[in-house]
């Protein structure tokens, strides 16, 4: 704002320094031209008017000759006096034959025999003279008795009009120096209420308090933004700590009342009748997905209220420690996963994001998938086109979660990231959470998520990340694939319950 500030003070005092310096010098140049031109009209008038009288005395080759010289040395030039018949009767410089015969055939020195005064002027560029001729008739009448012939060189002119221009030019930056300094000054003490206002913001949209801004700097509308301000910090620190509180309170009300009601419920399972044994289990069941309900509120609750900031995640690593964690309970439902992990570097995520992406897409496909199909973890690398590796552009990581299960139609697809949306004979247990949490995680972390119809029929849900590397430093040579196959006996890692923060079934 400082600059732009200075930008349009310089801009205002540029404008109007050219409007007044501009017709300034010319109006000077055209004064000095016509001072020169009317002390050289004055002067030949001067001669002519003393050469007519010599001429009437007889005198005219005894004293024009002293008059001539006085008057060239005054004005610096040349003064030539010609007869009727224009023969030279005295000049300040001597001639040659060819040019006293060539004086009849000058225009002004012809016009004057005819009784004309005339003046020959050519201007420069800018202004100024080049060189001044003025001729003068002698005598009065019809024929006068002869003509005088004046030229002033203007060199001196010259210099004076360009000095006037170089004063002027000298003036104007003086000024626009001088409006640099007062400009900055103003601009600084207009754009301080303003910077105090973008320092406040930026604290705010990092996740922190912004202390309150002075509202008594600057013009009035200033003033009233900096008020609007403070009150919208105020109110948002009060919500973030509701919120808080809420979480808070909220994570030990509920989950102790729900481990109570279940533990309750498993105590009751030997008192209970075979016939209501499904009915036991149905509440169990209902319990455990209230539960995860909990947990994903919580868990999209605690994502609201921490604006962390991305950094970078070895997403080849997470994804292999998930395959793991997991592989267990995908072997005992029958259902094959397998990792595609290829060397795409590290990428830009919230801290925990990655994992908690991969254990809510894992849940969805796992619930999906029936026996004896297959589940898929493959990371792709995106690299814009070599015309815009130039730029410097950054590049992305795409995360794939497919499998072979009943699929989505294009609608469910869509709808899939409403909270609580579960789509119709979707199997029990889900929230409805899951992939709104994936989803928001994804927008927190720079980037996407989306569901698509995978080649095998069911559903392939794309999570894409930005690299953590530079489009312009990536330079693969090759795809380096890692396959981990997971079927009965091939694997068997040590069994650890994955985390159900929460989970959506999409069928």
């Amino acid at each position: 704002m400082t600059r732009r500030l200075l930008f349009s003070y310089l801009t205002l005092a540029a404008l109007v320094l050219l409007c007044l310096e501009i017709p300034l010098g010319f109006v000077y140049s055209r004064g000095e031209r016509d001072r020169v031109v009317n002390a050289a009209k004055d002067e030949a008038e001067s001669v002519s008017a003393y050469a007519a009288l010599s001429l009437a005395a007889g005198r005219a080759e005894r004293d024009l000759p002293a008059r001539v010289a006085h008057c060239a040395e005054r004005i610096g030039g040349k003064v030539v006096v010609v007869d009727d018949t224009g023969a030279p009767l005295a000049t300040s410089h001597p001639l040659s034959a060819d040019a006293s015969r060539a004086l009849m055939s000058r225009p002004g020195i012809a016009a004057a025999l005819h009784g004309s005064s005339t003046e020959d002027v050519r201007t420069s560029t800018i202004g100024g003279v080049e060189y001044l001729s003025v001729a003068a008739p002698v005598g009065q009448g019809v024929r006068p008795k002869g003509a005088v012939w004046l030229t002033v060189p203007t060199r001196m002119v010259h210099e004076r009009v360009h000095h006037v221009w170089m004063l002027l030019a000298a003036g104007g930056l003086g000024v626009l120096t001088a409006v640099t300094f007062v400009g900055f000054g103003i601009a600084r003490w207009t754009g301080r209420p303003i910077r105090e206002l973008e320092r406040a913001t930026h604290e705010l949209a990092e996740g922190g308090r912004a202390e309150p801004v002075t509202v008594t700097k600057g013009p009035p509308e200033v003033r009233s933004l900096a008020a609007a301000f403070n009150r919208t910090a105020a109110r948002l620190a009060h919500l973030l700590d509701s919120q808080h509180a809420f979480a808070g309170e909220a994570s030990h009300q509920l989950k102790t009342p729900l481990a109570a009601l279940r533990l309750r419920l498993e105590n009751l399972e030997p008192n209970v009748a075979a016939r209501g044994r499904g009915s036991l289990t149905a509440a169990v069941t209902e319990t455990d997905r209230l539960s995860r309900m909990v947990e994903g509120l919580l868990a999209m609750a605690r994502l609201e209220e921490h604006a962390a900031t991305p950094g970078p995640v070895d997403v080849g690593e997470a994804c292999a420690e998930r395959h793991r964690t997991w592989a267990p309970l995908f072997d005992r439902q029958k259902v094959s996963l397998v990792l595609f992990a290829g060397s795409v570097g590290p990428v830009l995520a919230l801290p925990g994001s990655v994992e908690q992406i991969l254990d809510n897409l894992l849940s969805n496909a796992l619930r999906a998938s029936p026996p004896a199909t297959t589940v898929t973890i493959e990371l792709r690398l995106h690299v814009p086109p070599r015309r815009a590796l130039r730029d410097a552009r950054p590049c992305w990581v795409d995360l794939h979660i497919t499998d072979e299960g009943p699929g989505m139609t294009a609608e469910q697809r869509a709808r899939a990231f409403d909270r609580f949306w579960r789509a119709p004979g979707a199997p029990k247990g889900g929230t409805g959470l899951g992939l709104a949490l994936v989803q928001r995680l994804a927008h927190a972390s720079g980037g996407e998520a989306s569901l698509r119809a995978a080649a095998t029929g069911g559903v392939d849900a794309v999570v894409r990340l930005p690299s953590a590397e530079a489009a312009s430093g990536v330079q693969r040579g090759g795809r380096e694939v890692l396959a981990l196959h997971v079927a009965g006996h091939l694997h068997r890692a040590p069994a650890s319950q994955p985390v159900h923060s929460d989970s959506t079934p999409r069928t």
